[in-house]
């Protein structure tokens, strides 16, 4: 039995008015997706428990099969362990975006144009972050690493956690006032995010960027404070051999800690033009070579909705669809493999808010030897809450796919 997560970051949503009064799951032409429905559970899951934030951080430890409530330590030490940081027990850690602030002369008194500065390619961002981590170096104890794209990291050694930080994807359009950082390490952190907009301001690549019509990436802005961070093997937690697809350090570094299988695939960006069809077909592979169980995660959703761009979303969700869904599942029966498929988002990631919301999600669990269905239909929103089945705990649904 060969077993495959779909994940879809961010893909599910609010009606929409300019589609119909649709969610995009519902509007997006998805014919593979909606004939496994019809002969697979369709429900509804808490992936995110009550007491925590709706990261894709947490989310995506409860669909791989892990209680975020015991074993979560933050976001940015995840991403660290993907890029090869070595961490020490004392380390803190933070994320480091590369963002386009606007161009108020008191820091406080700017907003949050782009969270991602255009999604600044990753050969212009190891740049700047080479440049910055340079003068950072002068503040003790404290290191910058880059990342892919606008995505970094910050650590501290020896460093106090108890932060109050805020996404900035949480605040785009927003002023930067009320949501510097605050806490321990507060006033440090301020001087490096100054003094950063005082280095990036008329760096060359940002005056290219401006010349080309491109948002400059004029600041760094801190935010996902975690300590180091371990999991229970993937492989001697349930018995089968794992593999991890995606574009985006945080699930490389929690597949990492997993002792999961990364594969890596050429064209994987972590949004719409990613290489939908490389990942399938690296899945494919990795599964018929002797792996058990691979898990796709797809960003491209999460981006769209970050950016509110309803448009790709859709486009993306297709992707996934007719790229993705459709190419394994007709891959593994071709190969004469039975398998079983668990597509789901991670968390919804609404156009209207263009942040995460701990809403359940939608899930559909599909058994190639199963014939019957709940009577699902198709695979969206309405569909699973109509089925009336639910998943309180976003852990378990690693444990159904697996019938453990």
């Amino acid at each position: 039995m060969k077993y495959v997560v779909v994940l879809g970051d961010g893909m599910a949503d609010y009606k929409i008015e300019r589609l119909g009064n649709k969610t995009p799951l519902e509007y997006a032409e998805t014919p593979n997706l909606d004939a496994l429905a019809k002969h697979a559970e369709v429900g509804l899951c808490r992936t995110v428990p009550a007491e925590l934030k709706p990261g894709s951080d947490v989310a995506n430890l409860s669909v791989l099969g892990y209680d975020p409530r015991t074993c979560y330590t933050g976001r940015s030490p995840l991403e660290a362990v993907s890029m090869g940081i070595a961490l020490a027990d004392t380390d803190v850690t933070m994320r480091c975006n590369l963002v386009t602030l606007s161009d108020e002369a008191a820091y406080e008194d700017k907003y949050m144009v782009d969270y991602s500065a255009g999604e600044i390619s990753t050969e212009e961002a190891r740049e700047l972050i080479g440049y910055l981590a340079r003068h950072v170096a002068a503040y003790k104890g404290l290191s910058l690493h880059a990342g892919v794209s606008y995505r970094h990291c910050l650590v501290l050694q020896n460093g106090e956690t108890g932060n109050t930080l805020t996404p900035p994807h949480d605040i785009t359009g927003k002023p930067v006032r009320g949501h510097l950082p605050e806490g321990p390490t507060a006033g440090t952190l301020r001087e490096v995010m100054q003094l950063s907009a005082n280095l990036l301001k008329d760096h060359p690549i940002n005056r290219a960027r401006v010349a080309a019509g491109k948002n400059p990436a004029n600041s760094v802005w801190f935010w996902g404070e975690g300590t180091k961070p371990s999991l229970e093997n993937f492989e001697k937690k349930f018995g089968v051999r794992g593999g991890v697809i995606s574009a985006v350090d945080l699930i490389k570094g929690i597949g990492i800690l997993a002792g999961m299988r990364i594969i890596d695939v050429p064209g994987a960006t972590g949004n719409y033009d990613t290489n939908f069809t490389g990942k399938a077909n690296a899945a494919l592979r990795a599964l018929l070579d002797g792996l058990d169980l691979v898990y796709i995660h797809m960003e491209a959703p999460d981006e769209c909705g970050h950016q509110g761009d309803v448009e790709h979303k859709v486009y993306s969700i297709e992707q996934i669809d007719r790229k993705v869904v459709g190419p394994i599942a007709e891959g593994l029966r071709a190969a004469g493999e039975d398998f079983a498929m668990l597509v789901c988002p991670d968390h919804p990631t609404p156009i209207a808010v263009r942040t995460h919301v701990s809403d359940p999600v939608p899930y559909l669990l599909y058994r190639s030897r199963d014939t019957g269905g709940c009577g699902a239909t198709s695979y969206d929103e309405t569909c699973a809450k109509a089925t009336g089945i639910f998943v309180e705990r976003g852990w378990e649904l690693m444990q159904k796919l697996l019938k453990r």
